[in-house]
């Protein structure tokens, strides 16, 4: 195991951070990550399967309905879906189709995906179960 993953992993322990592993369970487990998120492109039906410990949790993002369902075969419980309004390199959801997507599941839904400060009261339509953004969280550059 990778020195540089279990001083992490300690490093979250010690500030009451979660640490989630990106698409290997495996290792998840083994250095006693809290989770797991399983991306888009991961396909893999058989991931999520197996014994898991107690509070583990799976994460997965989806951009479709497709999408969805594979992740609910993968027994992700929160799913990130994506991209809710337009950023520099993605094209957007909007928010009918979010609502669209967020009924064909029973996850909880996480928001993501172009959030910045002139659109975030629009996530009050849709009420997420939580939401990210890079842009929303990035600091301001001084003059």
């Amino acid at each position: 195991m990778p020195k540089t993953l279990i001083e992490l992993r300690n490093f979250c322990n010690k500030n009451g951070r979660k640490l989630y592993i990106n698409n290997d369970k495996y290792l998840a487990q083994k250095i006693g990550a809290d989770g797991l998120y399983i991306s888009s492109s991961n396909k893999d039906l058989i991931l999520g399967s197996g014994r898991l410990k107690k509070n583990f949790k799976i994460l997965g993002s989806a951009h479709n309905i497709k999408e969805i369902k594979i992740k609910e075969i993968q027994n992700v419980t929160e799913i990130f879906l994506s991209p809710l309004f337009k950023d520099k390199k993605n094209k957007k959801l909007d928010i009918f189709k979010y609502l669209k997507l967020r009924k064909a599941t029973s996850m909880k839904d996480i928001a993501l995906g172009g959030i910045n400060e002139k659109n975030f009261k629009r996530l009050k339509l849709i009420n997420p179960a939580g939401f990210a953004g890079i842009s929303y969280f990035e600091k301001k550059k001084g003059p």
